[in-house]
């Protein structure tokens, strides 16, 4: 799928691989409204033949919009006249010009004097054209534009004669804009889902061909090398560690976000080792990324500290929890733990700067519990967004 939300596109790919167009149903409805609106203005035409002051005038008009029809109708039935707002902006400068064409068929003072534009409702095109390409603030310009036009031609003092004509292009280009915005915002949702419908039955699949081949090797591969020890335990230690980073890749899910934010569970699950384990929600945790990528450096660095100080046998457990519009982060691990002071003490440059001080400059805040030989436990709570 691919959409642009600048409001020229919003495409999806179908599971055959075909790129459909998921605005097609409105530009076709488009096309529609122009034609019959062609024909209104021909009818029209008809109607008040015997009261036109020039018919040949207006037969001209009538075949310039007839061909101007034709030429926007392709255009947006078309990829080429759909990808951006050109041919819409010409269409609102042509319908423009067709609007004057009626000085052609009838007198700017009989105009003024209450004669028919004879484009008619024809000239609502571009107010929708615009609506559905640009939305809201489109669909306005074009509005704006055509109620001038007419205006214009009307003059001022017949202002209140065409209000009924101004209200309804203005609420045919807020109300065609408010549903193409709403269709490209659905388009969005629509792309993450498939995305993430996609990544996750790839994976699905992948973990099957795991499961069943590489994974049971290395478990093999880990009992043989501790049963047969020496030189083989350490063949051992390697394969569980390459078990743990196959079945972490297999739990990982889809990079997905939402306007700015990003799964955080997506980006701590891969820190999980033999010694580490990273306990997560089933569901996402939106966090804005740049406090998501923050709070990963968080944990690294208190991974690190683990490593470095807890002892060679220890475990360590980074807990995630969904607080509503804070997260919990929790890292707890089973060395050989120390006092207070001493963690404070000058030398920890990890803790007063990379942990401490990154969850500060997050307004969050840190609390640490820890003692000799009951290990060490961090606990940060910071806002999401």
């Amino acid at each position: 799928m691919d959409v642009s939300l600048g409001g020229l596109r919003a495409d999806a790919t179908r599971s055959d691989g075909e790129v459909v167009d998921l605005m097609l149903p409105l530009w076709r409805a488009l096309v529609v409204f122009r034609v019959i609106t062609w024909g209104f203005a021909c009818f029209g035409v008809w109607s008040r033949w015997d009261g036109i002051a020039r018919p040949s005038g207006a037969v001209i008009q009538l075949a310039g919009m007839g061909l101007w029809t034709v030429i926007a109708s392709i255009g947006y039935s078309r990829h080429w006249g759909r990808r951006n707002t050109r041919l819409a902006f010409a269409d609102l400068i042509v319908t423009a010009g067709c609007m004057y064409l009626t000085l052609l068929a009838q007198p700017l003072v009989d105009i003024r004097g209450g004669a028919s534009v004879l484009t008619s409702v024809w000239a609502a095109g571009p107010v929708l054209a615009l609506a559905i390409s640009r939305g809201r603030d489109g669909g306005l310009l074009g509005a704006a534009t055509i109620s001038l036009a007419l205006l214009s031609l009307r003059g001022v003092d017949n202002a209140a004669r065409i209000l009924s004509n101004v209200q309804l292009l203005l609420v045919a280009g807020l109300v065609v804009g408010y549903a193409a915005s709403t269709m490209r915002r659905a388009t969005t949702r629509l792309r993450d889902a498939i995305a993430t419908e996609s990544a996750t039955a790839e994976r699905l699949r992948l973990s099957r061909s795991i499961h069943d081949g590489v994974l049971q090797v290395l478990a093999q591969v880990q009992r043989r090398g501790n049963a047969i020890g020496g030189e083989a335990v350490e063949l051992a230690a390697l394969a569980a560690e390459q078990e743990v980073a196959l079945r972490t890749l297999m739990a990982t899910r889809a990079a997905t976000g939402d306007r700015g934010r990003i799964d955080l569970c997506m980006l701590l699950l891969p820190l999980a080792t033999p010694r580490v384990d990273v306990v997560v929600p089933a569901g996402q945790v939106l966090v804005a990324t740049a406090r998501a990528t923050e709070l990963v450096a968080v944990v690294k660095e208190a991974l690190s500290n683990v490593s470095k100080h807890a002892g060679p046998e220890a475990q360590a457990w980074v807990v995630v929890e969904d607080l509503g519009t804070e997260v919990l982060l929790s890292i707890r691990d089973d060395g050989v733990g120390t006092t207070a002071d001493r963690l404070e003490a000058a030398g920890h440059l990890g803790v007063s700067q990379s942990i401490r001080g990154r969850i500060a400059d997050l307004g969050g805040s840190v609390t640490v519990r820890t003692a000799p030989g009951e290990g060490t436990e961090w606990e940060m709570k910071v806002s999401k967004a």
